[in-house]
Formats: structure tokens, sequence, C-alpha cells
């Protein structure tokens, strides 16, 4: 046999090998792409017995479930990712929504952003964040951890999330005694689309660089 053809058949198998060989990840890394975040309405009250009172609201939506407050769209420029180790675990980025809510007919707030600040964790609060963007431009809830988080690979439920007045929002209330009290639950739904792992991208160049050569060598002999 000789040492060109030998070459292809080895170039060939390598290929194959590499193409149908597994590579094992512990965790994978995602993107939320869409979805709703939700607020719940039993607790309506609540804001209404620290002085705010739901007047109005712009660009919602319906909520899930459908016996929530409001309803608020995810955002195109959500560039929030996590990995599925431990079935959740935020990484980097922002959920972004649409939407505004008007309470005593004074105050907006909306264009909610929702991100991770590790430093803001508490025996209470998971370190996710709520801020306004429209007119506080401000945290306005520390998020409390998750109740049982639904993953399946493309959606992300994350369901009975307490808000927590942060001391921002205390502050601008002139309220300090509210500070990391219960104001209300949110969940949020999500679809979400998989990110490459750097060495799954590295071992699909590989393969497909193996078969190339392959093909060149047979098409010489």
């Amino acid at each position: 046999m000789r040492f060109s053809k030998f070459a292809g058949i080895l170039s060939c198998t390598t290929a194959a090998f590499i193409l149908i060989a597994p590579i094992e990840v512990e965790a994978a890394t995602f993107k939320v792409i869409s979805g709703v975040t939700s607020i719940d309405h039993d607790h309506e009250d609540i804001l209404r017995n620290i002085g705010l009172t739901l007047t109005g609201g712009n660009h919602t939506v319906a909520p899930i479930p459908r016996n929530y407050l409001v309803g608020f769209n995810i955002d195109s420029a959500t560039n929030f990712t996590f990995s599925d180790q431990g079935g959740f675990t935020p990484l980097s980025g922002t959920i972004e929504h649409t939407g505004t809510v008007t309470f005593n007919n004074q105050i907006t707030v909306g264009e909610f952003s929702i991100g991770f600040a590790p430093g803001r964790t508490t025996k209470d609060a998971s370190g996710l964040v709520l801020k306004d963007t429209i007119s506080l431009n401000t945290i306005l809830f520390d998020l409390s951890a998750p109740g049982l988080v639904a993953f399946d690979g493309q959606t992300l439920t994350i369901p009975d999330v307490k808000l927590l007045i942060s001391p921002e929002f205390a502050n601008i209330l002139q309220k300090p005694d509210l500070i990391g009290l219960y104001a209300g639950t949110a969940q949020i739904n999500t679809k979400v689309a998989a990110v490459p792992e750097p060495n799954s991208v590295l071992a699909t160049l590989v393969a497909g660089a193996a078969l190339l050569v392959s093909r060149f060598i047979y098409s010489k002999n």
C-alpha cells in the first residue's frame, strides 16, 4: 500500500472518530432569547401600604400565569447567559424588558433590566436585581432565590421570585425601614438557545479540516 493511500485512510478514520466521538462537558451554557417576566397581582396591596398605587401601564403584555397582575416582554437586547450546572447558575449579561407602569399618576418606571450582582448576595437575596431604566435609573428590587427552576434545554421558568425593596429604592421613598421588605412576586418565563462551547467549536473545525485533507489526498491518487 502506498504511503499516500495509507495517509488518506488514516485521515478518514481520524475525521470519522472526531465526528462521532462525543465530547463530555460537565455543564453547558445557554442564553435567554425571548420571553415574559410577570408580576404577581396578589401583592398590589403591599405596594399600596407603602404609598404606591398602580394607576397605569404602557406596552405591557399578558402575564404568565394569567392571574398575575402584569407582564413585560423580554427584549432582543437581552444578553443574559447561564449555566445548567446545579440546575441554574447565572453567568453574565442582563435580561432587558419593554413596557412601563405608573404609580400614583406620578412615578413611571419600566424598561426593566434584570442582572446578576454577586456583591448583593445575602441569606435572603440571590444576587439578581431588577433595575428601572426609565426615570429613577436605579435598582428597585433585590430578587430572592427562586422556587423550583424548570429547564428543559429550550425553555427556562424561574418561579416564585420575591421582590425585596432595595436600599436605593427605599432611599428614594425616604423610608429606610423598607429595605428588604417583601413587595411582590415575579415569574420569569423564557426561551433559550445553547451557546457553543469553545472545545466543541474547535472539534468541529478539526473534523472539517481532517475531512478536507482526506478528500484532497484521495483526489491525487
